[in-house]
């Protein structure tokens, strides 16, 4: 495992919400190690914006900014988390 795979890895289970940690701690789970190296660094870049707005968007309370709307987002935009927790 790479170091950035491991710090991503990191981040997505510890975002500062319980909600944030849920959805995209088990979207790391589930498709990080399949990243490409640029895919990768979408997803890194994601990570560095604000955690009440990356819920927003990845919940479809608001549109993603265009410069973000790219297949990252839209992969995080259609994954399910399976939760009781909200």
């Amino acid at each position: 495992m790479t170091a950035q795979l491991k710090r991503l890895m990191f981040r997505a289970h510890h975002m500062g919400s319980t909600e944030n940690d849920i959805i995209f701690g088990s979207f790391a789970d589930r498709y990080l190690a399949d990243f490409t190296p640029e895919q990768l660094d979408r997803f890194e870049a994601l990570l560095k914006e604000n955690d009440a707005d990356l819920f927003d968007w990845v919940t479809g309370k608001r549109p993603p900014p265009a410069d973000l709307n790219h297949d990252v987002m839209q992969m995080l935009i259609a994954h399910k988390p399976v939760t009781d927790k909200f």
